[in-house]
């Protein structure tokens, strides 16, 4: 069997992969090279084989070499598919897409046979979806059985097989294969698990073993998996057998216990119901694997610990380090807070703010630092009050669940772009945000250093801090009064260090004195701000997947904008000219990117012999996509590229007819339209020119925007022409 990754939540991190689609397009793009131009024909005369079909070979095999089977005895077979390379096949639950192989059975009295048994699969996964099967070589082990009142001799079994072959196209195959097996009187010798088949027969899923247990909570957004095995030391893989219970698509979250793991994971966004029971394989990385089913029990799982995220996390689990335990943490990682890169230019311009006003009245510096701790302690608790109501209305959110926000993430990269264009020089913040002007009035000095831990709050919840994991873990699963005191001590954590200057101004001492360096510094720090900035925008993007590319041009034309505000707060800096001048200019920036555009989607229309000729007879261009449910390239192409804004409003705009083609189940009249356009597999997409006599331009398996705009272009051209 090839090698594999185990699970196909453990290769992907709690947040969410960067760059889906550019990924998606690059893996496919050699494979959709090469089409698929065979006639799809039925392989093999009834014999065992192996017999040649399109991409793979098929074939029966017994462990038995005589095929000997005694009266009330069973016989050990299977069903082998070697695949070309590339080549895939699928697994009992196939995933976003996909069919499993079936065999039916043509058997003479006294004989039965078993269904097919699935080995553990290995993830295949092509960009944002996700797909379950094996490559290389399947086996699909099975077992006859014999009556007690069969007489001896030799007997056919007659087997009519079929499946799904995928590689960036799919093709559908069918093979005649049968076996013949001899009942004998005496004793017949137990064969060894040799080969192929053996080592799929030793490789099946098995009962858990005594000992070991599985429990199921069923939420709203998760079902939490708790297992006991008495160890941890292994990385387990996930698989359901059922379609819908789980999101395979989502990255899960989990947590190494002391005796076993806990999983939470995502159910379907459109699910509304429980399952009464989970049935999954679980597989560890010592290649054993399980069948477990384990009944749901309804109730809102606990809380996700950040430290979770990954497998064999290096922090301990939330629930074993008490309360004390957790409002150190939570301090420690507070402090340690303020070096990350979100935070630590807000900090650096603070420190700026002490160095100047180094000739303040004691009392005046206490009490800036008394206020900067009211502002990170009154946004903490603000957040955690809101994440509290949320999480009782049903919602299971933890923190940073702001930046599932997209308006947050906008409202965020835009303020943290432009605090960065002022720590380059461009403008100074000064009276609005930072207080690093050094002329403010008493009273609105202190509004600066209330609204600068505002602001240190905002910037830091992209970021999580070591030691921050455990703590905040352990706080979202207790109480109110319990959350709200590990939540002030981070908040404290990350005052401390300003606070700290301002209690004691002799340590000020230390610090440099004013002078050019503060500058250079102060620019040098905005680098790790529009780092941030640019992460923010990615993030952004995600959030709208699989339209993200299209959604960051507003928010990066939102940045344009505050560029062009900034300009005219510096060229009048503190003049009210300035300010009415980038004040519309800054909120129109913001706004950009906040506003949803209305999509409107074309309708498709069912293909049939029927609808196609009066397509043809109409004089307007036709669009046809051959696709199916089980086609993993087809639910790409259509996510990514037909069903984009830009493609529809395309075809939209030129009065396309859209007829769409579904092979999921096996209709003759597409098979033999496929055919004739030299396919034999989906996808595939065909433009008809205007006029019913056109000659049609059958598209390459994978589409691009600029590859199906360029060919209609092309084709809307030449009949114009014509």
């Amino acid at each position: 069997m090839a090698s594999r990754t185990i699970s196909p939540y453990r290769t992907r991190s709690s947040a969410a992969r960067p760059l889906d689609l550019l990924f998606t397009l690059l893996l496919a793009a050699a494979a959709c090279l090469t089409p698929a131009h065979a006639q799809i024909v039925e392989v093999g005369d009834g014999g065992p084989g192996p017999f040649k079909a399109e991409h793979l070979t098929a074939e029966l095999t017994t462990l038995s070499p005589q095929a000997q089977a005694m009266p009330g005895g069973t016989l050990q077979a299977g069903l082998v598919l070697t695949l070309e390379e590339h080549w895939h096949v699928y697994w009992t639950n196939p995933g976003d897409s996909g069919e499993p192989p079936r065999i039916t059975w043509t058997l003479p009295r006294g004989i039965t046979a078993s269904p097919l048994l699935f080995t553990p699969p290995e993830p295949l996964p092509l960009g944002p979806l996700k797909d379950f099967g094996y490559e290389d070589q399947a086996v699909f082990p099975f077992t006859i059985k014999v009556d007690p009142s069969a007489a001896p001799g030799k007997v056919h079994l007659d087997a009519k097989v079929s499946w799904l072959v995928c590689e960036s196209v799919c093709v559908p195959g069918k093979a005649h294969l049968g076996l013949d097996i001899n009942i004998v009187k005496g004793p017949v010798q137990e064969p060894a698990l040799l080969g192929a088949l053996g080592n799929a027969v030793k490789a099946l899923p098995r009962p858990l073993p005594s000992g070991w247990s599985v429990t199921a909570t069923g939420g709203s957004k998760d079902i939490f998996l708790t297992l006991h095995s008495g160890t941890s030391s292994s990385d387990i893989g996930i698989y359901p057998f059922d379609q819908d219970v789980i999101d395979i698509d989502a990255p899960d979250q989990r947590n190494a216990t002391a005796d076993g793991w806990q999983l939470w994971l995502p159910r379907p966004k459109d699910s509304t119901a429980l399952p009464r029971d989970f049935h999954v394989l679980i597989e560890f990385s010592d290649k054993e694997a399980y069948d477990v089913t384990v009944p749901v029990t309804p109730g809102e799982p606990p809380a996700v610990a950040a430290s979770s995220s990954a497998p064999g996390a290096a922090e301990a689990p939330s629930s074993d380090i008490g309360l004390w335990g957790a409002l150190g943490l939570a301090l420690l990682g507070g402090i340690i807070l303020n070096l990350m890169p979100c935070v630590f230019p807000v900090l650096f311009l603070k420190g700026l703010a002490l160095v100047n006003s180094s000739g303040e009245e004691r009392s005046r510096q206490r009490m800036h630092g008394l206020v900067y701790t009211l502002g990170i302690l009154a946004s903490f608790w603000t957040i955690v009050a809101v994440l509290l109501i949320l999480r009782a209305g049903g919602r299971q959110l933890g923190w940073g669940f702001q930046l599932q926000s997209p308006g947050f993430v906008a409202v965020l990269a835009a303020l943290i772009f432009f605090l960065a264009l002022s720590l380059t020089g461009q403008f100074e913040i000064g009276l609005s945000l930072t207080s690093a002007g050094g002329e403010l009035a008493e009273k609105q000095g202190l509004a600066g250093s209330f609204f600068t831990g505002v602001l240190a709050t905002v910037v830091a919840t992209p970021c999580m801090a070591p030691l921050m994991g455990a703590a905040v873990g352990f706080a979202l699963a207790q109480p109110p009064v319990v959350t709200f005191l590990v939540f002030t001590m981070l908040g404290l954590g990350l005052a401390l260090p300003y606070l700290a200057l301002t209690m004691q101004p002799q340590w000020t001492r230390v610090l440099p004195r004013p002078g050019a360096w503060m500058d250079v510094l102060k620019q040098a720090t905005s680098i790790p701000l529009f780092a941030t900035a640019i992460w923010l925008t990615w993030v952004y993007g995600q959030l709208y997947s699989p339209n993200g590319v299209d959604r960051i041009v507003p928010l990066l034309s939102g940045f344009l904008l505050l560029a062009i505000g900034g300009w005219f707060l510096g060229r009048w800096p503190g003049q009210t000219k300035g300010l009415l001048i980038a004040a519309p200019i800054i909120v129109l920036a913001i706004l950009l990117p906040l506003r949803k555009p209305t999509v409107e989607k074309l309708q498709w229309q069912p293909w049939t012999p029927a609808s196609f000729a009066a397509a043809r007879t109409s004089g307007k261009p036709i669009f046809v996509d051959y696709t199916a449910a089980w086609c993993l390239s087809c639910q790409v192409n259509e996510r990514a590229v037909l069903d984009s804004t830009d493609i529809e409003a395309l075809l939209g705009n030129n009065n396309f007819i859209l007829l769409r083609a579904d092979w999921t189940q096996y209709d003759a009249n597409i098979t033999q339209s496929l055919q004739t356009l030299g396919r034999s597999g989906v996808p595939t997409y065909v433009i008809y020119p205007p006029g019913d006599k056109s000659n049609p331009d059958v598209l390459p398996e994978l589409l691009t925007k600029d590859l199906v705009t360029k060919q209609i272009d092309k084709d809307l051209k030449l009949s114009t022409k014509n």
